[in-house]
């Protein structure tokens, strides 16, 4: 239903939200808090106080590993207790992935993980984009980000035992790993986001990177 109310058209500013209060709930590997704030409506008016839960995960980086010279991508596979519990396989196929460590800038993160989660040097990084995955209840944000790999022997097991990581690292020609988001093979957003990413790309990247 439309509204009668005249709507406020000027941009909304992150001053327009203010935090009332901000209390810890669950202080683990994932932070969970309750926070009461409020906001101006597009209305101009200001809104009612709110309580939201927020999933304190901070800031994250992924790396498309791609080997322009084998024309090929290195993805990892691992068990994933979200999908467990949505009732769906937990194996999933990613990107290489992590939690920056304090202090740590994407590039550091993706070079660190290419090698503790696949066994991969990155010689090379170019951006591909940054976003929020689930900002309704998270403040978790994604730097997204493809590596030049050499891609020849690295298909394997890896991980950190200490952190319960086993990962199965694949090889897949370029032309596969695009066909897997066709199939539903491919179901979660930085997997799907640099994919499409690369279909766009490839060809300059080839030009840029594969006679190295």
């Amino acid at each position: 239903m439309v509204s009668s109310v005249r709507i406020n058209s000027k941009p909304m500013q992150r001053s327009d939200a203010s935090l009332l209060a901000e209390e810890m709930v669950y202080n683990g590997f994932f932070k969970l808090h309750r926070l009461k704030l409020q906001h101006k409506l597009f209305s101009g008016a200001m809104g009612e106080p709110l309580t939201r839960e927020l999933l304190a995960r901070g800031p994250a980086t992924c790396l498309l590993p791609y080997d322009p010279v084998a024309d090929a991508v290195v993805v990892c596979e691992q068990f994933r207790i979200g999908a467990f519990m949505h009732g769906q396989s937990p194996w999933l196929i990613e990107l290489v992935a992590g939690i920056n460590d304090s202090g740590e800038g994407p590039e550091q993160t993706a070079r660190r993980e290419a090698v503790e989660e696949a066994g991969l040097v990155v010689q090379e990084i170019v951006p591909i984009c940054e976003y929020y995955p689930s900002p309704g209840g998270s403040d978790e944000w994604i730097t997204l980000l493809c590596g030049r790999v050499n891609s020849a022997g690295s298909e394997g097991i890896y991980g950190m035992a200490e952190e319960g990581e086993d990962i199965r690292v694949q090889v897949l020609a370029r032309e596969d790993a695009f066909a897997m988001i066709a199939k539903g093979q491919l179901i979660n957003a930085a997997s799907i986001i640099g994919m499409q990413w690369l279909q766009l790309n490839h060809s300059e990247l080839k030009e840029k990177w594969g006679s190295r």
